[in-house]
């Protein structure tokens, strides 16, 4: 089965919206905005501080079990992406009084599998209808769901928590209710795909090693974020001093950073290719996080906010849009993405494992912003590395 490229539709914004409002709930709002609520949760005296972080954990560990079981809805995406999000909203709901710590625990390991599976199923289901020289842009669009939801968590969560704990919880869960509902009927027709395109794709065809470096560097660049999204707020509240007022606005600018740094990339790819746009995008990583090894100046601070923030979303249409470039065949094309969210899981729950030992050992940001560079160097070498053996595969002997 191959692809076969779609002509310009009125469908296609309702789809890139419906897309990008199941990355806003079900990762965007589902994972981030917890991170406002945790001090409140510990304050409050619902949880300790021990519990609360393992709620998080709970989060990370239900999305890579989503994206493993995201593969199985895709051909259903249509279907299967707004009863999702209804759950994620559920998830909320459900936390809006202080109930047992295993009830908590329960939902937000299901907010972590319902987004899991979205990210996994959205994004193609809506880009299957966008034009090929579109979908740089369409991708980044889409994938500024997450941003959004970093960014208005920021500002929402401390509004909320003016009236109480368990309103907050209940308004974002209907937040996430009104959004799937406005959104429902973007989604695009589902295409069939029977068994034995499914087992043909998947069986007895090579697979490209452009493809196997592509979701290892997805893996190897998950990692290389953990220390900006888990930790920067940390170093610059406590760690320089600044106080918490002060790394909250930093974090909103990660924020804002986030929601429009998935399009920019996108569209840059749409101009030299998905390939090269990664590369340039990695190179940015390096030196954007480089940085606080040698200045923590405001400049400082707003560059690796800016550009790491950006690319915290803006890797994912960019690794997609490549593997739509390696495969032509979309049952293909699924199956890559959906290794890709899993291997991208495994690297962020590892890495921010890995780095809270670290930390709790040296007590030293600079040693997990180092780990952060010296992960996309890694991961920039790896692919320029494949794209260099794959040109000599192409080039004719001899010539």
């Amino acid at each position: 089965m191959t692809e076969t490229p779609p002509a310009p539709s009125p469908r296609t914004a309702p789809a890139i919206l419906a897309a990008l409002a199941a990355l806003f709930v079900g990762v965007g709002l589902a994972r981030f905005a917890y991170t406002p609520l945790l001090p409140a949760v510990v304050a409050a005296g619902w949880f300790g501080p021990d519990q609360a972080a393992y709620l998080g954990a709970a989060n990370l560990g239900g999305y890579l079990l989503g994206a493993i079981a995201g593969r199985w809805s895709m051909a259903h995406a249509s279907r299967a992406a707004p009863l999702l999000m209804l759950a994620t909203a559920a998830t909320f709901l459900a936390c809006a009084a202080p109930l047992p710590f295993w009830w908590f625990v329960l939902w937000r390991f299901v907010s972590g599998l319902t987004g899991g599976a979205l990210m996994v199923i959205a994004a193609p289901a809506a880009l299957r209808i966008v034009p090929p020289a579109r979908r740089g842009l369409a991708g980044g669009l889409i994938f500024a769901g997450v941003g959004l939801g970093i960014a208005g968590s920021g500002f929402l969560v401390p509004q909320l928590l003016k009236i109480g704990l368990g309103a907050a919880w209940a308004a974002i869960g209907a937040l996430a209710v009104a959004v799937t509902l406005a959104t429902w009927r973007g989604w695009p027709p589902d295409v069939a795909v029977s068994r034995a395109e499914t087992v043909a794709a998947t069986s007895g065809r090579p697979w490209p090693l452009s493809a196997t470096v592509l979701i290892v560097v997805y893996g190897v660049i998950a990692a290389g974020l953990v220390p900006h999204m888990v930790f920067l707020v940390d170093f610059i509240a406590r760690g320089l001093g600044a106080g918490i007022t002060a790394g909250a606005t930093w974090w909103v600018v990660f924020g804002a950073s986030a929601t429009v740094g998935p399009a920019i990339f996108g569209a840059l790819a749409d101009r030299i290719g998905f390939g090269n746009a990664l590369a340039c995008a990695l190179t940015l990583q390096i030196g954007a996080i480089g940085v606080l090894l040698i200045s923590t100046g405001p400049l400082a601070l707003a560059l690796t906010s800016v550009v790491v923030g950006a690319y915290v979303p803006g890797s994912a249409p960019l690794v997609l849009g490549r593997l739509r470039e390696i495969f032509h065949d979309p049952v293909r094309q699924q199956i890559a993405w959906s290794r890709g969210t899993i291997v991208f899981s495994l690297g962020q729950a590892g890495s921010a494992w890995l780095l809270s030992v670290v930390f709790a050992h040296t007590g030293d940001h600079r040693v997990l912003f180092g780990f952060g560079a010296g992960a996309f160097a890694l991961a920039l070498l790896l692919d320029r590395a494949t794209a260099v053996i794959e040109a000599r595969r192409r080039t004719p002997h001899g010539s």
